[in-house]
């Protein structure tokens, strides 16, 4: 959870329609009906009430646009986000010449890149900058988490801009990335394409962000949240482990129950309800009972030394699981970096005070350490050249640091990479000026991500996608970066 905002420059914003209010009706058959019908809640689930929400899935959407570069060449993408913002000093554009203030405490190193240097706290990563493309100028003019972090996760700026504990809500409606993806791919194999682990992102209050659902597209193409702890020695699928109480064969009767209810319904005025909660219980079923989809989850199979690979920790095995997800079908995995409580700022890139300790000691190794390995693992298993990783936050840090020893929010320029399926390495697109305050060359918007991200996954920003009115908008209005493909 994330604190307060900084004022920042503006940039034009995009003007969006409000979303339509989508029509309710009551099902005429309470759930309070159902649980002592004894076929609902005696499941003891809670993502069956969020599939619930959802509809019977998307149909796919044709492409528009042609071939291009690295045109569809990512089967998958793993948004690696970092929640409160890496600093562009100290990761991806070191200033070593700056003065002090401006430096800060860590110098450069070399990398695999000849002439390419990057903060000296990344070492795993310099050995693997030959498969990443660095963007050193993205701007999104927006110094608040939770207006910056919503142009980032959707490509549209929040309006207004620097808009601190910003929520869901019109005319800031635009769907996530994961939920567009929703729209253009069928789920498959029991799993959703679209998946955000290890938990949503928020202020401090458990205040969500905008941007991290189906917005105007409604909720059925929310991606799957889990909220989940991989590094928990008892960690199973969340949500979705049998009762104590409940062994197989009672499972299966209730089962079964749930689906007579059903076939009852039918005679009902909202018998389409009841249908849709059942296919989506169905799908959550399906994982309980065994499905492929399910084998997904056990990190078990996994060797110490892979995990040991990864890091030992909840962000971690969070980037090893979004490995086997994609591995499994899923075509978007996010994974947001978590606070770690007993740690300074939080434990997270939010780092207004002790930068350099909370850098040095744990933010920074960590991050190296699972990026790393998780580049290192898709390449090792041929999943490289088809998954798409986004290192990515919701903006930098200034310039100068302040008087707590820390960096303060800066979305005027700040750094991301992206690596795999057509991404060219070991090249560095954009540049900062000399205190990494403002663009230079190769200024990179949100949007322009966005229709990165999509190109390599075979949509042209042109691509339609409807709201609940039916109404069609392009999934981006970005500009393809080619320079980096």
């Amino acid at each position: 959870m994330l604190g307060s905002s900084h004022p920042s420059e503006k940039v034009d914003g995009l003007p969006m329609k409000k979303n339509s209010p989508s029509s309710s009706q009551s099902s005429g058959v309470s759930r309070r009906d159902a649980i002592h019908a004894g076929g609902l809640g005696a499941l003891g689930l809670t993502l069956p009430q969020l599939l619930a929400s959802r509809s019977a899935g998307a149909a796919e959407t044709s492409q528009a646009g042609g071939a291009g570069l690295a045109f569809g060449k990512a089967k998958s993408v793993i948004l690696f986000w970092l929640s409160g913002g890496p600093p562009q000093h100290e990761t991806w554009d070191p200033k070593p010449k700056a003065p002090a203030e401006i430096r800060g405490e860590f110098g450069a190193i070399s990398t695999k890149t000849p002439g390419l240097h990057i903060g000296e706290l990344m070492p795993k990563a310099a050995q693997l900058t030959d498969k990443i493309a660095v963007l050193r100028a993205v701007v999104s003019g927006d110094n608040s988490h939770s207006s910056s972090g919503y142009q980032m996760l959707t490509g549209v700026p929040h309006v207004p801009l620097s808009q601190e504990n910003a929520i869901s809500k019109a005319p800031n409606l635009w769907p996530s990335l994961g939920a567009i993806l929703r729209t253009l791919r069928e789920d498959r194999g029991g799993l959703p394409s679209a998946i955000t682990l290890p938990k949503y992102i928020a202020n401090v209050g458990e205040i969500h962000w905008p941007g991290q659902d189906g917005g105007i597209l409604g909720r059925q193409f929310d991606p799957w949240l889990l909220i989940c702890d991989p590094n928990d020695p008892k960690f199973e699928i969340p949500d979705l482990a049998l009762p104590t109480d409940t062994s197989q064969g009672r499972f299966d009767a209730r089962r079964g129950l749930l689906r007579e209810l059903a076939e009852s319904a039918q005679h009902l005025q909202a018998a389409r309800r009841v249908q849709q909660f059942d296919q989506h219980s169905t799908q959550a079923l399906d994982l309980l009972s065994g499905s492929q989809a399910r084998k997904a989850f056990k990190l078990d199979e996994e060797s110490d030394a892979t995990r040991d690979r990864y890091g030992r920790t909840k962000f971690g095995q969070s980037v090893l699981l979004s490995r086997r997800l994609v591995e499994a079908g899923v075509s978007l995995v996010q994974v947001n970096w978590q606070q770690i409580k007993d740690k300074e700022n939080n434990g997270s890139w939010d780092i207004h005070k002790s930068y350099a300790p909370c850098c040095r000691d744990f933010l920074m190794p960590m991050m190296d350490q699972a990026y790393s390995a998780l580049i290192e693992d898709l390449e090792d298993r041929g999943l490289l050249e088809d998954t798409l990783v986004a290192w990515i936050g919701e903006f930098g840090h200034t310039p100068k640091i302040n008087g707590n020893g820390g960096r303060d929010h800066w979305g005027s320029v700040f750094s991301c990479a992206l690596a795999g399926a057509g991404i060219k390495g070991g090249v560095v697109h954009g540049e900062s000026d000399k205190h990494a305050a403002y663009p230079i060359s190769g200024r990179v918007a949100p949007r322009d991500i966005a229709a990165t991200i999509f190109h390599s996954l075979g949509y042209s920003p042109e691509t339609p996608m409807y709201n609940q009115s039916g109404q069609p908008l392009p999934i981006s209005r970005g500009h393809v970066i080619d320079a980096i493909l």
